[in-house]
């Protein structure tokens, strides 16, 4: 099967953690480089063969519409799902009741060189329902690090040690059935989705990244993702 020809990008969060920014300027059109995050992300899923694109808006999504319009000019079709409550990350894919085949969703905040048709060969290799597109981080602990057991008594000590853990990109690719464990009308996010399939015995996929991946959520994360697109832009639009 090709490269699913529909995704869904989720634009309706407040950006609170960008603010002052993103009181006036929703965050997926927050510049890097010369374009908004948003376009970044249209034309890299154009290139990898998306076709059609939904963008979940909620703050500010009149500003969004006007643009990206019907999104001719990135040779897509765009439409809209304007929320009217929260809905969470996975809550808005229950309004859709026109996602029949294998369909990709991500955060409308990401920059990142991720090969969109590696990840879904990957989850149609795999057989699994969804596929999480996954990033190594490493957490610093500045501190030492004493572990004890119950009488008190100091079993180890550990100077200043590093935690490593995967986390999720943003980046997803479903399979329709998944849409079965989304309840409708209330707040649903990723975590509880991919808990519920878990329960449900359906099988869920990890694709491990290691490139260029940032959530630009975090004005640090925001600064340092503009810096680098604007250095190295054909990493992520190649001519």
């Amino acid at each position: 099967m090709n490269f699913p020809e529909r995704a869904i990008i989720l634009a309706g969060g407040k950006g609170t953690r960008l603010a002052p920014y993103t009181a006036v300027i929703p965050k997926p059109l927050m510049p890097v480089g010369d374009m908004p995050i948003l376009e970044v992300v249209l034309r890299q899923l154009r290139k990898a063969g998306t076709r059609r694109v939904t963008i979940a808006t909620g703050h500010l999504s009149h500003l969004i519409r006007t643009f990206f319009g019907d999104g001719r000019q990135f040779g897509l079709y765009i439409d809209y799902l304007v929320e009217t409550k929260a809905l969470g990350t996975a809550g808005p894919l229950a309004l859709l009741t026109d996602l029949t085949d294998p369909f990709l969703v991500m955060n409308g905040d990401v920059l990142t060189d991720l090969d969109y048709r590696r990840l879904w060969h990957f989850h149609e290799k795999n057989g699994a329902v969804a596929t999480v597109a996954t990033h190594h981080r490493e957490v610093r602990v500045d501190f030492g690090v004493v572990v004890t057991n119950h009488n008190h008594q100091i079993s180890n000590y550990i100077e200043k040690p590093s935690l490593p853990y995967q986390v999720s990109m943003g980046v997803y690719i479903f399979s329709p059935e998944v849409l079965r464990f989304i309840p409708k009308n209330r707040r649903f996010d990723f975590p509880q989705l991919v808990l519920t399939l878990l329960k449900a015995k359906r099988k869920v996929a990890s694709f491990p990244f290691t490139g260029f991946w940032l959530d630009i959520g975090r004005g640090e994360d925001y600064a340092r993702a503009a810096e680098f697109f604007s250095a190295h832009s054909s990493r992520f639009l190649p001519k």
